[in-house]
């Protein structure tokens, strides 16, 4: 197949996509047109129906979709004009080319996940951490295979599980430079930050907001969470019970961010900034890895509020 990250302008396309999203427009002279967004595991391109006539079959969104169109481009971005498109059938395509994954082993990510649990040595801590990561097989299957986001940065097949790492990990390293951090609570508050989003957000391909990530967010799910697990467990100590959600409130940092708390103990600073790294890196990364290698100056992005170069 012809992967979206392969498209040039001017390019006749005749290929399966996955409809991520559709909408049917107006254009200002009152004529009715599809605006879709189509995906596979290289990433998305905005595509339209202008003429709908007899070889735009119906179709919905989330659909497998066989097209027939051209690459265009449209204020500087690539974009599809199609003329074609019929349901794809079953057979004809492989869902895995559609649905973008981490290029990282999730069995290997997932050991050394378990390997920081098996280090914690607190007992009430590490109970807490087993009742996730070793004991619910749920939430393990939900965890291994979840986004870390809708868009942005990690939102793909492994997502989730790769950030809660690539956090930890560098919470780790701050143990070993500041002995005032408490390790228990930091690596343990690392791993679970953002748990909630395994209800947050829908499986992917469709990977969009639930009604309880619109309603609540994954802070709060993941602070009740883990709140509801704390009583499962017999003598559970408030202090740390209440330091290890703290953590989890606390971690984008600031009220405007989305955080209900700011950090108030050294293990939630320690974790805000291992989260912000993290985010900011790979989303740095994915912007790089989506541009052509030519490229030198690589736009204006509303995430970091400039204009990137690829140093």
């Amino acid at each position: 197949m012809r992967y979206i990250c392969e498209l040039r302008e001017g390019e006749m396309l005749n290929g399966i996509y996955l409809c991520k999203t559709k909408q049917t427009l107006k254009t200002k002279a009152g004529k009715s047109y599809y605006s879709m967004i189509l995906q596979d595991k290289t990433g998305t391109i905005d595509a339209k129906v202008w003429d709908l006539n007899n070889a735009i079959s119906h179709f919905e969104a989330m659909d497998y979709i066989s097209i027939v169109g051209q690459v265009i481009s449209f204020q500087g971005n690539p974009q599809l004009n199609v003329q074609k498109i019929r349901v794809a059938s079953e057979g004809e395509y492989d869902p895995a080319d559609y649905m973008p994954m981490t290029k990282k082993s999730i069995d290997n990510m997932y050991e050394t996940v378990l390997k920081y649990v098996n280090s914690i040595s607190d007992q009430y801590v590490k109970k807490l951490l087993q009742s996730f990561f070793v004991d619910d097989k749920e939430f393990i299957k939900k965890f291994k295979f979840s986004s870390a986001a809708k868009s942005v940065h990690h939102n793909f097949i492994g997502g989730l599980l790769e950030h809660t790492l690539g956090v930890t990990n560098m919470c780790e390293y701050m143990t070993k430079m500041y002995p005032v951090l408490n390790r228990d609570l930091l690596i343990a508050s690392a791993l679970f930050h953002d748990i909630g989003k395994v209800d947050e957000l829908s499986p992917l391909p469709e990977n969009d907001y639930t009604d309880d990530g619109q309603f609540l967010g994954h802070i709060f799910i993941g602070a009740e969470m883990v709140g509801a697990r704390i009583k499962q467990i017999p003598n559970f100590p408030k202090k740390l019970a209440s330091e290890i959600k703290h953590c989890i409130l606390a971690h984008h940092g600031e009220l405007e961010y989305g955080s209900p708390k700011k950090p108030v103990i050294i293990e939630a600073v320690a974790l805000t900034y291992a989260d912000n790294v993290d985010a900011k890196l790979q989303t740095f990364t994915q912007v790089l890895e989506a541009a052509e290698e030519k490229e030198e100056w690589l736009g204006y992005n509303r995430f970091f509020e400039s204009n990137l170069r690829r140093s």
